[in-house]
């Protein structure tokens, strides 16, 4: 009876371990969610995706296809794409038309491939 009444306190204890480990994980990204609804007041809102375009010759702005142009706030991230047609992820301020960049994807790396793959696939005549 006594093995019982101390396997039940660790199981109880180690599920209630468990669980305040879960919150502790769940409370900053609820924080964050609220963050990009506009709830807090203090900090900017910032939405995690993608921007397509040219980069600027100088590497501090993006034009998209709409003529949009966006400021590209950590420039050092797109050295050596300046001038050429590429795809931003990272956080996106639609609000100031920032962007933080966290990695950079030039245009036609898919769709060269993708051609690529095609070409060798064809019969030779």
């Amino acid at each position: 009876m006594k093995k019982f009444g101390v396997a039940s306190f660790v199981l109880v204890l180690w599920l209630s371990l468990g669980a305040m480990a879960q919150y502790g994980s769940q409370q900053p990204s609820d924080q964050q969610g609220s963050m990009s609804q506009g709830q807090t007041s203090g900090k900017k809102a910032h939405a995690k995706s993608h921007v397509s375009g040219k980069i600027s010759d100088d590497g501090k702005t993006l034009t998209d296809k709409d003529g949009k142009s966006w400021t590209i706030d950590n420039p050092d991230a797109v050295k050596g794409h300046e001038g050429h047609e590429v795809t931003l992820r990272g956080d996106v301020d639609a609000a100031s038309n920032t962007v933080h960049v966290r990695s950079v994807k030039m245009a036609g790396e898919h769709a060269s491939k993708k051609k690529g793959g095609a070409m060798s696939e064809q019969p030779p005549q």
